[in-house]
């Protein structure tokens, strides 16, 4: 056998050589997956606590506020006078900021690592069905997703147009909502990208048991349920809503 730059020493001591395999990573990759897993449970409480407060849309008006413009007043005045107008809302998107680069970091780095250490070899006898498809696809997904949040800010956080219809009014959540609803190739994007999060999320729960070492039988059963029910929830609640407004349900 050839070696490149053998170590003599570890050759007359019956090794062949002492140098490592591969260049120790800065970032351990256990520390990777925690990173991916707190993150990934922190958007999907997120993505449930934002489509809880959308649902107001079907809520009657209060003495003539619609409830959801109530709700996006809500969350710009939250934390006064402690912090100043919209800074609890700053602080929040912040860290989800910051949450959202760790987590692409880590999801880019990972599978990096894993092709250096397969090599030309790809995995094989996988599970067939929605977990595997899941698997293959959780890049893929992860990337229309981040693309998705994109148009979803531009649309109706920042109302920025095209992509934001001509009428966008800063506050007027419920008429932001129905006027970009009510345009079917707007509603079909967000339809499309509450599937992909659907197997996102739900095989992102199911490793976040794994990589927060959650080994228990109970518990992995209990990850394994709430793995299909919140995204069937959110997916299906962030469906229901961009529909009803597209078929003339809600004006």
């Amino acid at each position: 056998m050839t070696l490149r730059n053998p170590d003599r020493e570890a050759v007359t001591h019956g090794h062949i050589t002492n140098e490592p395999i591969r260049q120790k990573p800065g970032v351990p990759s256990w520390v990777l997956k925690l990173i991916m897993a707190v993150t990934g449970l922190l958007f999907a409480l997120f993505v449930v606590g934002h489509m809880a407060g959308n649902l107001k849309l079907y809520l009657p008006a209060n003495g003539g506020e619609e409830a959801l413009d109530e709700y996006g007043a809500f969350l710009r005045s939250m934390g006064e006078p402690l912090f100043p107008h919209e800074g609890a809302l700053w602080i929040i998107r912040a860290v989800l900021l910051v949450a959202i680069i760790a987590h692409i970091y880590g999801a880019i780095a990972l599978t990096a690592r894993s092709k250096a250490s397969r090599g030309k070899f790809s995995r094989s006898n996988l599970m067939g069905g929605l977990d595997s498809f899941a698997t293959k696809t959780m890049l893929v997904s992860g990337l229309v997703l981040l693309l998705f949040i994109i148009f979803h800010l531009l649309d109706l956080t920042m109302g920025v147009q095209p992509i934001a219809p001509s009428d966008f009014a800063e506050g007027a959540v419920k008429a932001n909502m129905i006027a970009t609803f009510s345009r079917w190739p707007v509603t079909i994007v967000y339809v499309i990208a509450m599937c992909f999060l659907f197997l996102h999320l739900t095989h992102g729960i199911r490793l976040a048991a794994s990589d927060l070492g959650i080994t228990g039988a109970k518990w992995r059963q209990t990850f394994l349920i709430l793995a299909y029910v919140i995204p069937a929830v959110v997916c299906i609640g962030n469906i229901v809503m961009p529909l009803s407004v597209a078929l003339g349900l809600v004006s």
